[in-house]
């Protein structure tokens, strides 16, 4: 095992094996593989929202947004796990889009062993997204607690992610779905 001082010069690419960092205490090990990754909700990775009407062919679209990609950072209290969740979400505009903001809505769900939600986070993404201008991508972060009395209690907590579609957009998400 070979150990680094801060600030020293090492060329990392001559090495074919991990290299430890002095400042990497058993409470960062203790964080990291207790770290929970989040789950994405299947039936929450998409929205395809539709402008006001009746209308619902592919010139009614106003915005899809997708959910590319999640993952967590954690770093560990006194009798808490402090995660940082980050969901990198993307936009396109449809030929509806309007001027102005595009919201599109999501969520952070922390359920606990009995699969019990113990917090509930609903958060807006502001993306500017026009004709002229018609992607934008995000990473929205939103930060959770995890409290617990023995460090094996965080194996039973999950966290769930996902955009929070309409009824009228899920009922979408599932029918084109099938097709």
């Amino acid at each position: 095992m070979f150990l680094v001082a801060p600030g020293a010069n090492v060329d990392l690419a001559s090495f074919s094996f991990q290299v430890p960092m002095f400042g990497s205490s058993a409470k960062d090990q203790a964080a990291a593989s207790s770290c929970p990754p989040p789950l994405t909700v299947q039936d929450a990775q998409r929205i395809t929202r539709f402008k006001e009407g009746a209308g619902r062919d592919p010139r009614d679209v106003v915005f899809e947004a997708a959910m590319v990609s999640a993952g967590t950072a954690c770093t560990m209290g006194r009798n808490k796990l402090e995660v940082d969740v980050v969901m990198r979400i993307a936009v396109n505009a449809g030929p509806s889009v309007a001027g102005g903001v595009t919201r599109v809505p999501f969520f952070v769900r922390v359920l606990d062993a009995s699969g019990n939600v113990v917090q509930g986070i609903d958060e807006l993404a502001d993306y500017k997204i026009s004709p002229t201008s018609p992607r934008g991508m995000t990473d929205e972060t939103v930060a959770v607690t995890l409290p617990f009395s023995e460090l094996r209690e965080l194996g039973g907590y999950r966290i769930a992610v996902g955009l929070k579609p309409s009824q009228q957009e899920l009922d979408y998400n599932r029918r084109a779905s099938v097709r």
